[in-house]
């Protein structure tokens, strides 16, 4: 799953999006209540994107986790995280069979648990592969952001019908 941009902040319920660096703090928007407050490092925000669980292997980022819950309950919300601890290890254990049973904690398959159906809820659940560009055909998803490079203006010169602006005519 695509997590750019998704942070929990320690202390806060809930997950926020980034909104904006500002001197000394990121400002953010809450996911549910759109809310917008002021972080500063001392908070020690982690982007979702960041997180990753322990297994037997390597370890296993947050989206492919997520990944996996979305391919166990086709698409549909995940067990409630409120559910017997003992239940809850089980199905964490259908998802993630090598998760490292001593290193993920309940409060651990809990939390995401939770995030999985807020963000399930939201419909903020996009798959990864659905963002990636083409592999070796040159094609890719134009909304990726900063990495796509475009045709700039030339300063001081408007553009006219079927005119390449990267050659200065």
């Amino acid at each position: 799953m695509l997590l750019k941009d998704l942070m929990a902040i320690p202390g806060q319920p809930g997950l926020f999006r980034f909104i904006a660096q500002g001197k000394n703090a990121i400002i953010v928007e809450h996911l549910e209540t759109k809310n917008r407050i002021s972080v500063f490092g001392s908070a020690r925000a982690s982007s979702l994107e960041e997180i990753s669980v322990f297994t037997e292997g390597e370890d296993l980022a947050l989206g492919e986790v997520f990944d996996k819950i979305h391919e166990k309950e086709n698409g549909g919300a995940a067990i409630d995280h409120k559910s017997d601890s003992e239940k809850l290890r089980l199905w964490f254990g259908e998802v993630l069979p090598d998760y490292d049973r001593e290193r993920v904690y309940i409060s651990d398959i809990k939390k995401i648990i939770q995030w999985y159906n807020l963000l399930h809820r939201l419909d903020l659940l996009v798959r990864e592969e659905a963002e990636k560009p083409g592999e070796g055909d040159g094609s890719g998803d134009i909304t990726a952001g900063a990495d796509t490079q475009t045709k700039a203006e030339v300063p001081g010169k408007s553009k006219q019908p079927g005119q390449d602006m990267t050659d200065g005519t």
